[in-house]
């Protein structure tokens, strides 16, 4: 779902680049992230960040991991970094990419990232959209390609289509994943939900009564 334009966006995220990185910058520092982040740290990405609830709350829960979040839409970005930026804790360890996620290779090298998020995704449902759900294998393939042997990919959806279809994508692609990283409805099983962070949807589509699903692999 895209957000209403926001007419401050572009101008905010001109005085912000510090924060925002743009996909040309983007590109250029590819298997040099570490040095715009005040620690040496693993960094972790997720992919459509949206306006920043998970990340947010993910950089503030883990300080010792660096996190990035991408997102194409210039409005969601805005208002995810501008909310970072006024968050009342200090968030170093935290910045984002205003840049199509769908090439995560182009930003960073093999092994520079050692774990991926997908959130929400949009389902693409209709068969001809195969090749454009993040779950499909040429992305997979992406993520392959910036992860480390062991390198993670988590994933949560309110789709049950989509997580049937992912879980085949995941099996044929060979990710290894352990059934206890499966959940079926997330929210009622309180052990996943020690340590879980929220999506913006998330919460809305379990406060609708919604399973959520979740799976957690790694790429050989």
């Amino acid at each position: 779902m895209r957000l209403r334009n926001k007419k401050w966006a572009s101008g905010w995220l001109a005085e912000h680049n510090d924060l925002v990185i743009d996909q040309e910058r983007a590109t250029g520092l590819q298997g040099n992230w570490q040095t715009i982040f005040e620690k040496t740290q693993p960094i972790h990405v997720e992919i459509g960040t949206g306006k920043g609830q998970f990340i947010i709350g993910m950089a503030k829960k883990y300080p010792e991991i660096n996190f990035i979040g991408m997102e194409i839409q210039e409005s969601a970005v805005a208002v995810a970094a501008r909310k970072a930026a006024e968050d009342e804790v200090a968030l170093p360890n935290l910045k984002f990419i205003f840049g199509d996620g769908a090439g995560v290779e182009t930003y960073f090298t093999k092994g520079e990232v050692a774990k991926i998020f997908l959130n929400f995704s949009d389902p693409w449902p209709k068969s001809r959209h195969e090749t454009r759900r993040l779950t499909y294998k040429t992305f997979l393939e992406g993520y392959q390609s910036v992860l480390p042997a062991g390198g993670e990919l988590e994933f949560k959806t309110d789709n049950r289509g989509l997580f049937e279809y992912s879980l085949y994508s995941f099996a044929n692609f060979g990710i290894k994943f352990d059934p206890a990283g499966i959940s079926l409805d997330l929210h009622n099983d309180a052990d996943k939900m020690v340590d879980n962070v929220a999506t913006e949807y998330e919460e809305k589509f379990s406060a609708q009564g919604f399973p959520i699903y979740k799976f957690v692999g790694s790429f050989e």
